[in-house]
């Protein structure tokens, strides 16, 4: 799949604009698909039951001044020229601002963070001097852990409330196309499903805004007026207040079936939107591994969940057949919109903080003024709360739970294999003396760890004393930014000396990216690691301080590449963070105990070549530089040998455990919770797509 991650503005002026004008013109099925029906219902709730014309027509007029004032402040002012900026290399939505706030900031929950990672072309960062208000906000928040917990429970709130709009949108807003007269909703709902921000990454800043500002905004005012000066001019119509009943009888037909292919089109939008929601928590151990599939090769992001998408259908129908009431879901939708937008600005003004260094008086000012607003309109729909407002909290709650609880249990798994990896040297001791011997082929061992040797191959080890000539081991991290280029994927480094044969690979996935294939895994990795020997041997030629008895260089490992267009090496004592790998764990007691960062020990004895020192400096670069190319080609060798022989992949299956001594709660979570939701979500093997006759399972239990 060619994916193309340079803006649309890169190329020409001339052809900048078309682009933009072409993704402004799509955004308006994706993007306003929901908003654009609003019309339909919004002054027909408002006079639907106590309210009654006048002669002065101040009710009507008073409508429309609300109506107004709430798409000007709301969608125009706060998202359009405000939030839609708060963007993640150009991907929105609450995951973005989460993304952006952990990469300014050390608030993430996942351990497993690297220097390494910010030399992605994708880790954007503000590089401004940092003012002493906001390095004090930082400060403060990077200190209380507490904070980090409840930063994480209002990110998956936001996102299950998302969610949760996506179960009621397809029923209302097909039920508000056909039904028109029969819907009531809130006037406060103005549904602009937080959409436009979440398809950012579909379109772009400059097509979104002009599409809103010029097209959108002045069309749905119109409307609005239209109706308004309609129904100031029809008092006696009370009973007949809608949409249809202002437009003229004989277009009506016409316009019905278009708010019908418009709520159809909102739907989908909606119903997208919620697999990448998905995708993106599972890519941040937030969410049970379901299946992503790619839809388009030429097109990135375009996801579909099938366990998902049935899931959505079942809900979807039971909301329609267990309310039967289109008030309800509107009152439902309304309290799922205003949450959500809630979120994004708690979010938005941390990041105002955060990452672009303004004022805290500034980011202040942003949280009280559309926070005053927003929380108005929450707690209107509130209010609502026994007549269908119940069940976005109630969907929220179950969603939040389950989110959580994986994602705890996985930090509390990664917190288990870093105290219980084994060293180096015990790899590096492992031989015939021991009674273990080293078969043929190549053996994948997957891990959460990005250094060390984890717990489940030393127990394969135990249980079968043989491992393969050629050892990788694989480590699928997630890091906080949209996209990592194929090109900057595979960061990878030796395990021990090249004599052993053994290497570390560490897959980099964005929230964003959709997880290749294992299919063509295997030959890409072999492919890498044959770049990677190539590219090792090129940076640390053959010397006679740096060579064993064995023919091999005292490489350990301490040195990482990133093997794709162009390669960089990074040293591993200083890829990963201790502050960050011990943030979450405080019985870590120092970074000696969760990271290796001893050198391997080797052999003082070093070959020696007999030189006659008559002989040139040249003379002897050239005959260590032979060596070399002869010790190269003999790795490189044994690579592709190893791959004819066959390829095992090595997972662990775990089964979880609380502690002896824990709480109710955590044992509930642990032992139950976590330990349903994994025998029922998809295997680690399944997710991938590990062929069954190349599989080998360690079992593991987790203590924790």
């Amino acid at each position: 799949m060619d994916l193309n991650y340079s803006k649309c503005w890169s190329a020409s002026k001339k052809e900048s604009w078309k682009n933009i004008l072409l993704l402004a013109y799509q955004s308006l099925g994706v993007v306003y698909g929901d908003l654009s029906i609003s019309p339909l219902y919004v002054f027909y709730s408002t006079f639907a039951e106590d309210i009654h014309h006048s002669e002065t027509n101040e009710e009507i007029f008073g409508t429309l001044s609300f109506v107004f004032w709430t798409l000007t402040l709301v969608p125009l002012f706060k998202y359009v020229f405000i939030v839609l900026r708060a963007d993640d290399n150009g991907e929105g939505g609450t995951f973005a601002l989460y993304s952006l706030i952990c990469r300014h900031a050390k608030v993430s929950l996942l351990p497993n963070r690297q220097v390494a990672d910010e030399a992605l072309s994708t880790y954007k960062m503000e590089h401004r001097p940092e003012k002493k208000s906001s390095s004090r906000a930082k400060l403060f928040l990077e200190e209380h852990k507490s904070l980090h917990t409840a930063l994480l429970i209002l990110v998956l709130v936001g996102t299950c409330m998302v969610i949760g709009d996506g179960v009621l949108t397809p029923a209302i807003s097909v039920f508000s196309a056909v039904s028109g007269l029969e819907l009531s909703m809130s006037k406060e709902h103005h549904q602009c499903s937080e959409v436009m921000f979440a398809d950012l990454g579909h379109f772009s800043y400059d097509a979104i805004q002009i599409a809103f500002t010029f097209l959108v905004y002045p069309a749905l005012i119109l409307a609005y007026m239209g109706q308004a000066a309609y129904l100031s001019m029809h008092h006696d119509a009370s009973s007949q207040i809608s949409f249809y009943v202002s437009v003229p009888e004989i277009v009506r037909w016409p316009v019905l079936i278009i708010a019908i292919l418009a709520s159809v089109v909102g739907s989908q939008a909606i119903i997208s939107g919620t697999f990448s929601i998905i995708n993106q928590s599972q890519s941040l151990g937030c969410f049970p591994r379901v299946k992503v599939v790619h839809t388009s090769n030429k097109i990135h992001g375009q996801i579909y969940i099938p366990e998902i998408n049935w899931l959505l259908m079942i809900l979807c129908i039971a909301v329609t057949i267990g309310f039967r009431d289109i008030k309800h879901m509107g009152n439902a939708s309304g309290l799922a919109v205003m949450a959500v937008m809630l979120v994004t600005t708690c979010l938005t003004s941390l990041v105002i903080i955060l990452c672009w260094h303004k004022p805290p008086i500034l980011a202040l000012s942003f949280l009280l003024f559309f926070g005053s607003i927003e929380l108005l309109y929450f707690s209107a729909s509130l209010i609502k709360f026994r007549e269908g407002a119940w069940l976005p909290i109630l969907l929220a709650l179950f969603l939040v739970t389950i989110m959580f609880v994986w994602h705890y249990a996985t930090i509390k798994k990664y917190e288990y294999d870093l105290h219980n990896k084994v060293s180096l040297e015990w790899l590096l001791a492992l031989g015939p003396s021991l009674g273990i011997s080293r078969v043929p082929g190549i053996g994948i061992v997957f891990t959460n760890l990005t250094s060390g040797i984890p717990a489940n191959f030393s127990r394969f080890v135990t249980n079968l004393p043989a491992f393969h000539r050629t050892l990788v081991f694989v480590c699928i991290k997630s890091v906080p930014v949209p996209y990592v280029p194929p090109a900057e994927r595979y960061l990878m480094g030796r395990v021990g000396p090249p004599a052993h044969r053994s290497y570390r690979c560490i897959v980099r996935y964005g929230y964003r990216d959709v997880h290749q294939d294992v299919d063509s895994f295997e030959s890409e990795l072999v492919d890498k690691l044959a770049n990677f020997i190539r590219y090792n041997w090129s940076q640390s030629p053959l010397n006679f301080d740096s060579v064993n008895e064995d023919g091999g260089s005292r490489s350990s490992e301490g040195r990482l590449a990133v093997i794709g267009m162009l390669a960089s090496d990074f040293d591993l004592e200083e890829s990963v963070r201790p502050e960050s790998v011990s943030i979450s764990f405080p019985t870590v007691n120092s970074v000696s105990d969760v990271i290796e960062m001893e050198n391997v020990g080797v052999m003082d004895k070093r070959v020696r070549f007999a030189i006659d020192e008559s002989k040139s400096d040249s003379e002897s670069e050239f005959g260590a530089t032979f060596a070399a190319d002869a010790l190269l080609q003999e790795e490189l060798q044994e690579l592709f040998e190893a791959q004819q022989a066959g390829t095992a992949f090595i997972l662990g299956h775990s089964h979880v455990k609380a502690k002896q001594g824990s709480s109710i709660l955590k044992r509930l979570a642990i032992n139950y919770g976590y330990n349903f939701l994994r025998r029922n979500c998809r295997g680690a093997d399944v997710a991938l797509k590990v062929p069954p006759v190349s599989l080998l399972e360690v079992g593991m239990v987790y203590i924790v």
